[in-house]
């Protein structure tokens, strides 16, 4: 009952729009400071996360197999990272504002909040996630009052006739 008021109700159209705007806000300065300063760089956060990694009670890390991808992926590509977080950062929060592509944007934000909170940082990723989860599971709803209630149908019936194009093509 209550997916059912979360994927289709206009009433949580609206609740989700007010909580995909504050998202969105944030993501979109975040990304944009980021941009502007043009000094950019996330070795030291990441060398830190891999220094100090969120280890248990036991003392043992807890998440060794993400500071291994720190260490041999990340870190030796950090060109990539520098360039790919501000950019993800100010498209996802674009995406979110505009209500465009919602549950797209949505799904890297959640994936960028579990990077930051696998690397040690609390800060306000648990209440992004928590929203982040609202908005990817109300689905198109969640852009309804947004671009994606032209261009969802806009992709679908792109795809249809594509696949209808495709088909005849085989035949």
């Amino acid at each position: 009952m209550f997916m059912n008021f979360l994927r289709e109700n206009k009433i949580a159209a609206g609740i989700l729009t007010v909580l995909r705007l504050y998202l969105g806000y944030s993501w979109f300065t975040a990304g944009l400071g980021k941009l502007q300063s043009g000094a950019f760089d996330a070795s030291g956060f990441l060398k830190g996360a891999v220094a100090n990694p969120v280890k248990g009670p036991d003392g043992n890390m807890v998440y060794s197999w993400y500071v291994h991808f720190l260490e041999s992926f990340a870190l030796p590509n950090i060109d990539v990272f520098n360039f790919v977080v501000p950019w993800g950062e100010t498209l996802i929060g674009l995406g979110l504002l505009l209500g465009c592509l919602t549950t797209a944007a949505m799904f890297f934000g959640l994936v960028m909040n579990f990077s930051f909170f696998l690397a040690g940082t609390v800060s306000h990723n648990p209440t992004d996630i928590f929203l982040g989860f609202i908005i990817l599971t109300a689905g198109y709803n969640a852009g309804r009052v947004g671009l994606d209630r032209w261009v969802i149908p806009f992709i679908r019936k792109t795809m249809k006739t594509q696949g209808k194009n495709k088909a005849k093509a085989t035949a």
